[in-house]
């Protein structure tokens, strides 16, 4: 089973409670989970949450968006990463995070396709990085996963799940660049008060009868208005 596993906690120093922020009438973590839903290959969508009451809120959300919520450690990222793919029998994981609410299905899964027909290690968009902030996505083997668990001792190796995976020099990796131009220094995520009123502002723009905009409709408008892209351009 291809598990997509969404990590999501109230905890954030530059904007608290930012994964139930308002976006176009809901909240962050909505759409950030309904789009994980529709990446082709997906099977199943788990969001990983920290114990604790300060995030029983940002569970009873994921509950009802409809995922299946594990509640882990909140500083050992890792291990809740590795709780959440046991219990959901996962055999590949897709690591995405709640901030990226503009994640496009389409490019998500274009690394998930990647990953199952070349089967590397560790599979993603972002080394080097090409496409814009937020559309960041990882794919790993339960394999890799588990022993990372099991060996990373370091505290970003534990903080942040794929590290000890990607620097680990034994396994085999493979980036999904974008053809033609880079537009890594692009923010499409979501850490500042700029980030959201920018996203809010290309999505009033595009107007709700647009359903979900992928990254070309969203490309677009934004290269339409430049005025917009200058919202969070000088947070980098």
């Amino acid at each position: 089973m291809i598990v997509a596993i969404v990590q999501a906690r109230s905890g954030s120093t530059r904007l608290p409670g930012k994964v139930l922020r308002a976006l176009a009438g809901r909240s962050v973590l909505s759409h950030v989970l309904e789009r994980a839903a529709a990446v082709p290959g997906i099977e199943s969508v788990c969001c990983a949450v920290p114990l604790g009451d300060a995030d029983d809120a940002v569970a009873a959300e994921a509950e009802a968006c409809g995922a299946r919520v594990l509640r882990g450690p909140e500083q050992d990222v890792l291990e809740r990463y590795r709780l959440a793919a046991a219990a959901c029998g996962a055999e590949a994981v897709m690591r995405l995070t709640s901030d990226c609410p503009f994640l496009d299905p389409a490019i998500s899964g274009l690394v998930l396709r990647t990953f199952l027909d070349e089967r590397p290690d560790y599979c993603s968009n972002v080394e080097p990085r090409s496409w814009p902030r937020g559309l960041d996505t990882e794919v790993f083997s339960r394999a890799a996963l588990d022993a990372a668990a099991a060996a990373a001792r370091a505290t970003a190796e534990r903080e942040h799940v794929t590290t000890w995976i990607r620097q680990n020099p034994s396994y085999r990796k493979r980036n999904v660049a974008r053809q033609g131009e880079t537009l890594g220094d692009w923010r499409w995520t979501l850490d500042y008060p700029e980030d959201l009123v920018f996203m809010q502002t290309v999505l009033d723009g595009i107007g709700a009868a647009s359903g979900r905009p992928g990254f070309e409709r969203l490309r677009a408008f934004v290269d339409d208005h430049p005025d917009v892209a200058r919202i969070n351009a000088h947070l980098g």
